[in-house]
């Protein structure tokens, strides 16, 4: 189950550097909140970082909600003071009406000595009842309710398809249905992705759980308790021999939950599913600022022509007949094609139309090769940074004219992506190698997002540099035999003076300098094509 970034929190608030260019937002949604609440005790502080690592917090004991200005932009973006700023900043103002209805309705507290994993469903439910009982009392804010979902919601929050992941999604999307904040439309992939995994019968007794928490007072804390309880039993979880909140395995691959999340969220947002990845690719996993850029040498606008001339001729490796049409003979006359080219010549107009077909010698069409290359970018790599800098940059602009897209991620404590699908990078992202190589199952994640290479009817593979001294083997281990299993080549480069893992499933070959590891890839990337 997804466990949502917490946002009501007991306990006293921590503390938040003001800042002056976002206070005049602050006096004015205190003086508002009064509105939203009907309680004249609460503060309301807006400030970059606000929220305790949440888009908004409400913490009741210091009678303070908190909202991140990251949702709002600038602080002169509108007038706060004005009532029309609202629909300037719907997001940010829909985290004030959902911290609103918790600050007014929220007002129990799981007892002492509930399982986390109890306490986890019953905060879980109370997302739903809090916004139903809000908008029983003021239907008005619905519509800023709406815009909250895309910012509460992480696409994250559906990493893998098991039961209960798929019960919490429902909690969190299906439960707002039945509170009238979202519609049945909204989320017609969410349910018919979860409805595959529960099943019909498990989502209707689900769904009987949190229609009876919609109806809860709001300080009945022995309910609440009670429906997670009864939550947990459907699930066949229990809380006593598995306290806490099941984790998803990190070798396993995220399914269908999370592309029915991910279009949902792109949809919510007015945002293809393309669009939307990209841009959550983006914001997650940009370059950090220590790293730098620079000019690609001669030699290596040298490297990408010559690739890129490999490329094409691995194309066109074995021609193959074929016909094309022609203006004018020898061929096989095409009747229709033969009189209008006769009217556009009588209309005095340029003949455009090919009456006849001749044979051809044409190459064979040949499927785009989707490569992804990860590079290892902890401490004992350094020697291999620079090159692998430059053989990001050759491949982006080899791929350029070619049938072929590439991706360049680099994981160390964190995986960094460098070069994206389709981006013709004008420098070369320069790596600096230091840390662990903690972050590799999240890296072969993203590569798995970006190309999808567990698709079958196309033409993939995953190139990894690294010597595979990776802190947990076994994760990593699932995920390349997942691969292997659906058709993508995974190819291997481990330094040969550096001592480390060999995989199953996985081609290794021991390179004794990094521009070998750079010719290692071209070439696996042409034999790929000349043998598709």
């Amino acid at each position: 189950m997804p466990h949502p970034r917490t946002h009501h929190r007991a306990g006293a608030a921590p503390s938040v550097t003001a800042d002056p260019h976002w206070q005049a937002w602050c006096d004015a949604w205190t003086r508002h909140v009064p509105l939203l609440t009907g309680r004249t005790d609460l503060t309301v502080v807006v400030a970059p970082g606000a929220g305790g690592g949440a888009p908004a917090c409400f913490y009741p004991d210091a009678r303070r909600i908190e909202v991140d200005a990251t949702h709002i932009g600038a602080p002169d973006i509108a007038n706060p003071r004005r009532a029309g700023h609202k629909r300037l900043v719907p997001t940010a103002y829909g985290l004030l009406v959902h911290e609103a209805a918790h600050a007014t309705h929220s007002r129990w507290i799981a007892p002492a000595g509930t399982p986390p994993v109890v306490a986890a469903v019953a905060d879980l439910l109370e997302e739903s009842r809090a916004e139903h009982r809000q908008r029983g009392r003021r239907r008005g804010d619905r519509r800023w309710l709406r815009h909250t979902v895309t910012a509460l919601i992480d696409p994250g929050d559906a990493p893998v398809d098991d039961p209960w992941h798929a019960a919490g999604l429902a909690a969190l999307l299906l439960a707002r249905v039945d509170a009238r904040i979202i519609t049945v439309k909204d989320i017609r992939g969410v349910r018919a992705a979860v409805t595959a995994i529960l099943g019909r019968t498990t989502l209707r007794q689900l769904r009987d759980i949190w229609r009876r928490a919609h109806t809860a007072g709001d300080a009945d804390a022995d309910q609440m308790v009670e429906l997670a309880w009864r939550w947990c039993r459907i699930l066949d979880i229990d809380p006593h021999r598995q306290p806490d909140v099941p984790q998803p395995d990190p070798g396993q691959f995220a399914g269908q939950l999370a592309q029915a999340l991910a279009d949902y969220l792109a949809h919510a947002t007015g945002l293809t599913p393309a669009e939307y990845t990209a841009r959550q690719i983006t914001s997650r996993h940009a370059v950090p600022a220590t790293w730098t850029s620079r000019d690609p040498t001669d030699s290596e606008r040298a490297a990408a022509r010559a690739l890129a001339a490999r490329l094409r001729r691995a194309r066109t490796h074995s021609p193959e007949p074929d016909t094309r049409p022609s203006p004018v003979p020898p061929g096989r006359l095409r009747t229709r094609h033969a009189i209008t080219a006769k009217a556009q010549a009588a209309a005095g107009t340029m003949p455009t139309a090919t009456p006849w077909q001749r044979r051809a010698t044409l190459p064979p069409p040949k499927p785009t090769l989707h490569l992804a290359v990860l590079v290892d970018t902890s401490a004992s790599m350094r020697p291999y940074a620079a090159p692998m800098s430059a053989a990001g940059w050759i491949l982006a602009h080899a791929a350029r004219t070619n049938q072929a897209t590439t991706t360049m991620i680099g994981f160390g404590s964190r995986a960094t992506l460098l070069v994206p699908p389709r981006q013709h990078p004008l420098t070369v992202l320069q790596m600096r190698a230091a840390g662990g190589t903690t972050a590799f199952t999240d890296a072969v994640k993203l590569a798995d997002r970006l190309l999808r290479l567990r698709q079958p009817g196309r033409l993939r593979m995953l190139a990894v540099v690294s010597d595979g001294d990776l802190p947990d083997t076994a994760p990593a281990q699932r995920l390349i035999t997942t691969l292997h299993q659906a058709g993508c080549a995974v190819l291997w480069l481990r330094p040969a003076d550096l001592a480390g893992h060999t995989f199953t499933h996985a081609t290794t070959l021991l390179v004794a300098d990094p521009v070998q590891a750079i010719d290692a890839i071209a070439d696996a990337a042409v034999t790929a094509l000349e043998h598709a």
